[in-house]
């Protein structure tokens, strides 16, 4: 974990409310039975995994995340006030680091946030980070975005795959689509919207597509592209370096 000055941004845990509290386990709760039936069997078994220290009962402990998260892959949470430049947030996953916000939604925003908060960084995202082949992706797109920071057209096409995979990503599982991004995992609307809106279109996973598909921030998704397993993912980043070293 990176040594924390007087500056860096830490977890208070003492300061979450009973509001806090009450918010995090409507949100747990009601996403966790509406990912039963349609998220990935990896995520659902890291999910397990993390039990009890991501639960509905009370608000995660980043300390405790953080043990559980380096004995598998070496990962940790890197605590930051907001958005981060791209620079920056490629060069976190490329040592291992996922960033995440300290603070919780309101009553009035459970459906709906401009910003992602904790629940949106932590329940979506983190558990995956347990399993090696999604940890080893991540890491890899972070580092190609660390070798090729300057250019713009490369960074672009590596935010299109994080897009479309790490933040809203569908696999396919004996015949039926399931969801693993954690835009998809963190939000209700999302989770059922793909099995329910007639104009959602799901293509099978195209390294080309996907890096020239542009993508919408503030609405509901309506293009997904699904992998066939979590290694095809790792084939594309390393596809994506031999493309680019080449030239």
């Amino acid at each position: 974990m990176p040594t924390t000055t007087s500056d860096s941004p830490v977890q208070k845990y003492d300061a979450y409310t009973s509001s806090d509290y009450r918010i995090w386990r409507m949100l747990t709760q009601r996403q966790m039975e509406a990912l039963k039936p349609r998220a990935c069997a990896e995520y659902l078994h890291c999910l397990r995994e993390l039990y009890p220290i991501l639960s509905p009962d009370h608000p995660p402990r980043f300390s405790d995340l953080n043990r559980a998260l380096r004995d598998a892959h070496g990962w940790s949470i890197e605590v930051v006030k907001g958005f981060l430049p791209v620079d920056e947030f490629f060069s976190l996953l490329s040592r291992r680091r996922f960033c995440s916000s300290t603070w919780l939604r309101r009553e009035d925003q459970l459906d709906y946030l401009e910003e992602p908060d904790m629940f949106h960084d932590i329940f979506g995202h983190i558990p995956l980070y347990l399993n090696q082949d999604y940890a080893d992706f991540a890491q890899k797109l972070g580092a190609l975005g660390v070798k090729f920071a300057g250019d713009e057209e490369k960074i672009t096409q590596l935010q299109r795959l994080y897009w479309f995979t790490i933040e809203f990503g569908v696999i396919r599982q004996n015949g039926d689509l399931k969801v693993y991004g954690a835009g998809i995992c963190s939000s209700p609307q999302e989770t059922k919207h793909i099995y329910t809106d007639n104009a959602v279109v799901v293509k099978d996973f195209n390294l080309d597509e996907v890096t020239q598909q542009t993508f919408v921030i503030d609405k509901v998704q309506m293009l997904y592209f699904a992998i066939d397993d979590f290694a095809q993912l790792y084939t594309a980043v390393d596809e994506l370096e031999e493309r680019w070293e080449v030239r």
